[in-house]
């Protein structure tokens, strides 16, 4: 093909931040906001991207192999594992990046960027695979976090993926379910302050693996995938102090995914309760998990003030977005609050229909 044009949307996390890397359940749904590849045929051997937004141009050799991959370079990964899966480029394309995902914000821009190239790749060159939705976000999981030893989960490449609203089970066997493709009065706001994720994630999810461990050790028939809010106090008083928050966040958030999941599944949306389920697990990722920054409190407490029925944090913490829900006639005050309360951007979004090829 001549001309391809890759699109790939961001995502939200509506429930389960932080447990996709203990092998428990996450919801997130694609949204309205992409990044777009444009790439035309240019009879060299060599990819030449330029990246609009960031001002940057960056040229690739089809032939490399990249024996060594630099930290985060994305573009190199997926080349290295698709390799692996029979598709060998044997042309060169300029390439147009642009998009409206806002960078380091906590929506997964750079693994969006990261499923629109390997859409184009795999469009342009072929594969030994079928081609899927699941097919391309295993290809987006492999190239991030398992070529490069990152501590990140699933979440991102699957959701993106397959777009909509989607229940992943990151527990063996797993798996990835469509379980809805609208979902009304979704608000995001952007703090501008930039989230931080390898390091608090890999700090995080190594506090909580070793309060289970240790929650185990003391109670063999303990089973993290089974727990309810009720089995805390039984459980919590082997831990050390500094322990329990990441013991109680794991199960407490769990909970808040499993009725989430109950209300997302019925036919009519009650988007009420979500949003109050929304709330409680906004508030263990501040107090338990303390994931959250001023700014970002203040655009929680300004959305729910301005009628909101729920606001949380987006991603990983120490930074970037949020997501509210409410009334979809209240949508414009709530962004006009979550604005005042010194967002950069704030907007409605809607549920998107994930990566995928324009024709």
């Amino acid at each position: 093909m001549t001309e391809i044009i890759s699109l790939a949307p961001g995502r939200i996390c509506l429930f389960g931040d932080h447990q996709d890397y203990l092998g428990l359940p996450v919801i997130a749904c694609a949204i309205n906001r992409n990044i777009k590849l444009t790439a035309v045929q240019n009879g060299t051997k060599i990819f030449k991207l330029n990246m609009i937004d960031i001002d940057e141009v960056r040229s690739i050799d089809i032939n490399d192999t990249f024996a060594k991959l630099e930290p985060r370079d994305y573009f190199a990964s997926a080349l290295r594992v698709l390799r692996r899966h029979g598709c060998i480029p044997n042309v060169g394309y300029n390439i147009t990046i642009t998009g409206n995902i806002p960078i380091n914000s906590g929506i997964s821009s750079s693994s969006a960027l990261l499923l629109a190239w390997i859409n184009f790749l795999v469009t342009a060159f072929g594969v030994d695979d079928e081609v899927t939705p699941e097919f391309i976000s295993q290809i987006g999981y492999a190239s991030e976090i398992l070529e490069h030893g990152e501590p990140g989960g699933m979440m991102d490449h699957y959701s993106i993926g397959l777009g909509n609203i989607v229940h992943i089970d990151t527990k063996s066997p797993f798996s990835c379910t469509v379980i809805g493709s609208g979902l009304n009065g979704l608000i995001t706001g952007v703090s501008g302050i930039p989230k931080e994720t390898i390091g608090l994630i890999g700090e995080l999810k190594g506090n909580a693996l070793l309060a289970i461990d240790i929650v185990q050790q003391n109670f063999p028939d303990f089973d993290l995938n089974t727990a309810e809010i009720e089995d805390l106090d039984r459980h919590r008083n082997c831990l050390p102090d500094h322990l329990i928050p990441y013991f109680e966040a794991a199960v407490i958030n769990y909970d808040c995914t499993k009725k989430a999941l109950k209300e997302l599944e019925k036919p009519v949306l009650d988007l009420k309760k979500i949003g109050e389920l929304m709330n409680k697990h906004h508030e263990v990722l501040r107090d338990l998990l303390k994931i959250t920054v001023p700014r970002i409190d203040a655009m929680i407490n300004a959305a729910l003030k301005a009628g909101a029925y729920g606001a949380k944090i987006v991603g990983s913490g120490g930074g970037g977005s949020i997501v509210a829900i409410a009334d979809p006639d209240k949508e414009e005050q709530i962004v006009q609050a979550i604005l005042a309360a010194e967002a950069v951007e704030a907007y409605p979004v809607s549920v998107d229909s994930g990566a995928r090829i324009i024709e």
